[in-house]
């Protein structure tokens, strides 16, 4: 029996390069002064970056850095460079085996614009908080310049920006398709998801002399091809409705080249490919090592809507690392191969990743400006990775994976420890003990078998899956001993709760509500209403409703009065003004008044993207028939739906009574409990303003910014009042009495009869 559960090779238990013998610096060098100092003559690998460097294991660079360095490689960071010339690109001189490119621990168009589209003017990542220092498209810009400055020198790209974009996507802030980004940044290898495994396995082969073009199956990778490897059997799946009868096709793969002969011994390359239509690969048993599944092609989904929603579902339907098949997209004459998902790192490994001696501070060339993403999370931990919840609005489960990966309670304990003894400043508060869910520590799969074979979009929609593990113990034993280190005073939980795995262990619960919650705590229904829910794989309110009792009655036996805060988002696919009206009555009827709110932001790859784009339901079959999914596109629909959550607001009321009345729900227009929005004579009046003012007229109407105002008037009436009290007191007259160089007549005031 072949055994379905794939492990991979131990992270650490590969030979160190020569370079080790430099051993560990304090920082990695970012400039040639500094590689000076740590006498080198070179870097083995740079790093391009479009975060400040951070050395923290928060920050994408500094983890896969400091990794490379635990292999033997001199690693060199090239952060924020200047993208107009290749200046930057060069400061380091040239790397002796690639270089790396990454946007940052963000994508950068959604780092550069809101989800209004309108232009940011901050960047969390950079001193200062300055927006501005990173391209739009940083993966593409940074690949190009790094081409530009060595052309024999191979680009690897990834991270989030790059792991969202490895096949044809649909991008938002152009309202189109566009290519895989391998394409267009011309790197040479992109590396998707959490990269540790395919990082060293790509570094130490080139590191051995292969070239970027041998490395064809290394997991967790996507590379060009010009034609599919031999050997494999191609299930095609380029289409979504075919016809009653389907015959075999014959592959135009299928060939020998000349003067090759067919045998045991020749290269895999030159075999025959065998090809099924997709409707004919039930119930046949395929090598899931030797298939791939060809998508539609670029050029089709470009054009084609509903093929690029049976994309998008295929693709997410292959993200297990356990049964994933590789997956192919024809560009134009090349062919995009993205290989099976990296295999989740084992507890030892995820702790030998975080216990890196890390210096947890900006580098030290920032001096003392400030990093606002670092003071976020300077004193929080990550205990976990990855996310099971399949929510299709959100694209952590694309780039992490579904299977949850957990650190011990040792190497979290030690983590604090190095908090104590190297952040500035640190007063004993522990941030956040979390992850992308704060509550999915340890939980997975009960059988392996099974989690092996599963192709489930979510392990907790639309109920929980009875083979996961909910038992939140280790989570709960993990809380009481990070309370209970010495210089601990708090432990806050500051990362997303999925509430209905929560409910399934109230001690959990109270553990959470007694000991780290600080007044509020912040969850997310996303929605009130089932129709939605269901476009974005959450569960329904009863959950909700029963959390919240759970939460107040243990917030009660703790002496504590702590509330709730929901978040919620509008214009969501599927959303309809019906369902925000409704939530809106939810919320003014649990008095919520929402103060930041969201507006669906499509993220590149995810299931609601595909909804967004293709008005298809791809968590269903896809076909031009199948379900349409309504979503509100147009500017003023969208602030529509976000002016529902915040009823409450007058500069919303004017807008919500239109759409009211257009919906026939008029009555819900008026005063009392049982409306949403006041009538037209409760908004805010502007007062007017003389057309003509005489001379002399004191109107309060002006254009200067030293414009008259209630607050000013009331200065100066107390500033004129003091100035007279001084007078009286040195001339002992009262105020009204003209004395010596005070002989101007008070007018008295004319008052008009109406």
């Amino acid at each position: 029996m072949i055994k379905r559960h794939k492990t991979a090779k131990q992270l650490f238990s590969y030979p160190l390069y020569w370079a080790e013998c430099y051993g560990v610096s304090p920082f990695l060098p970012t400039t040639r002064e500094e590689m000076d100092a740590l006498g080198w003559d070179s870097c083995d690998v740079i790093i391009v970056t479009g975060d400040a460097y951070v050395d923290h294991p928060s920050f994408g660079m500094a983890v896969l850095g400091r990794l490379l360095e635990a292999q033997g490689y001199r690693v060199g960071i090239i952060d924020q460079p200047d993208w107009r010339n290749t200046d930057d690109f060069m400061r380091l001189g040239r790397p002796n085996l690639y270089f790396g490119v990454t946007a940052g621990n963000m994508d950068s168009m959604i780092n550069r614009y809101t989800a209004d589209l309108k232009v940011r003017n901050d960047d969390a990542y950079t001193p200062y908080g300055a927006g501005g220092k990173r391209p739009d498209r940083a993966v593409i810009v940074y690949s190009q310049r790094c081409k530009e400055a060595f052309q024999d020198v191979p680009v690897m790209i990834g991270g989030i920006e790059a792991s969202l974009r490895r096949i044809a996507q649909y991008d938002y802030w152009s309202n189109e398709v566009r290519r895989s980004v391998l394409i267009d940044s011309t790197a040479d290898i992109l590396l998707y998801g959490n990269a540790e495994r395919a990082i060293i396995d790509v570094t130490h082969e080139i590191a051995m002399g292969k070239t970027m073009n041998e490395l064809t199956s290394i997991r967790g990778t996507t590379i060009v091809r010009d034609t599919p490897p031999g050997g494999f059997t191609e299930i095609d799946s380029t289409r979504v409705d075919w016809p009653g009868k389907v015959d075999q096709i014959y592959s135009p793969y299928e060939y020998i080249p000349e003067g090759k002969c067919q045998t045991k011994e020749e290269e895999s390359d030159v075999m025959p490919i065998r090809v099924i239509p997709a409707p004919l690969r039930r119930g046949q048993k395929l090598d899931p090592e030797k298939t791939y599944i060809r998508l539609p092609s670029f050029e089709k989904v470009s054009k084609d809507p509903v093929l690029y929603a049976h994309t998008s579902r295929i693709l997410h339907l292959e993200s297990n690392p356990h049964n994933a098949r590789a997956l192919i997209q024809k560009h134009g004459k090349k062919e995009i191969w993205v290989n099976p998902p990296p295999i989740p790192l084992e507890t030892p490994e995820m702790d030998g990743v975080f216990d890196f001696p890390y210096a947890r501070v900006p580098h030290p060339k920032y001096k003392k400006a400030r990093i606002p993403a670092y003071d976020m999370i300077k004193t929080s931990i990550n205990i976990m990775r990855g996310c099971f919840g399949g929510c299709t609005f959100c694209s952590i489960t694309e780039h992490e994976g579904r299977v949850i990966q957990s650190r011990s309670h040792e190497s979290i304990l030690n983590e604090i420890e190095d908090i104590k003894a190297k952040v500035p400043g640190f007063t004993g508060h522990i941030s956040d003990l979390g992850g992308p869910t704060s509550n999915m520590y340890t939980l997975n799969c009960n059988d392996d078998e099974v989690q092996a074979s599963c192709r489930k979009l979510s392990c907790v929609y639309p109920t929980i899956c009875s083979n996961l593990n909910t038992d939140h113990s280790p989570t709960t034993d993990l809380y009481r001993k990070t309370r209970a280190v010495e210089g601990i005073h708090t432990v806050s939980i500051a990362s997303g709760l999925r509430y209905d795995l929560a409910v399934e262990d109230p001690e959990y619960v109270r553990e959470l509500v007694t000991h780290h919650v600080g007044g509020l705590l912040k969850i997310a229904p996303e929605h009130s209403e089932t129709d939605t829910l269901s476009k974005m794989m959450k569960p329904g309110m009863g959950t909700y409703d029963r959390f919240k009792r759970m939460f107040d009655k243990y917030s009660k036996e703790a002496g504590k009065k702590q509330h709730l805060i929901p978040y919620f988002i509008a214009a969501h696919p599927g959303s309809s003004d019906t369902d925000m009206m409704n939530l809106a009555l939810w919320l003014k009827t649990n008095d919520f008044k929402p103060d930041q709110v969201q507006t669906f932001y499509p993220s590149p790859m995810s299931l609601a993207t595909a909804m967004y784009h293709s008005g298809k339901n791809p968590l269903k079959p896809v076909t031009y028939k199948s379900e349409n999914v309504y979503t509100p596109k147009d500017a003023k629909q969208r602030t529509v739906q976000k002016g529902f959550l915040r009823y409450h607001d007058a500069n919303n009321w004017k807008d919500l009574r239109n759409t009211l009345i257009h919906m026939g729900r008029a009555d819900l227009i008026g005063n009392g409990a049982n409306k949403l929005v006041p009538s037209a004579d409760k908004d805010i009046q502007t007062p007017r303003r003389p057309k003509n003012a005489k001379p002399g007229q004191t109107t309060g109407a002006s254009h200067m910014s030293n414009r008259p105002t209630m607050a000013k008037n009331a200065a100066n009436e107390k500033a004129r009042a003091k100035r007279n009290n001084n007078t009286t007191a040195a001339t002992g007259k009262a105020s009204g009495t003209p004395t010596k160089g005070n002989t101007t007549k008070r007018r008295k005031p004319k008052i008009k009869s109406r």
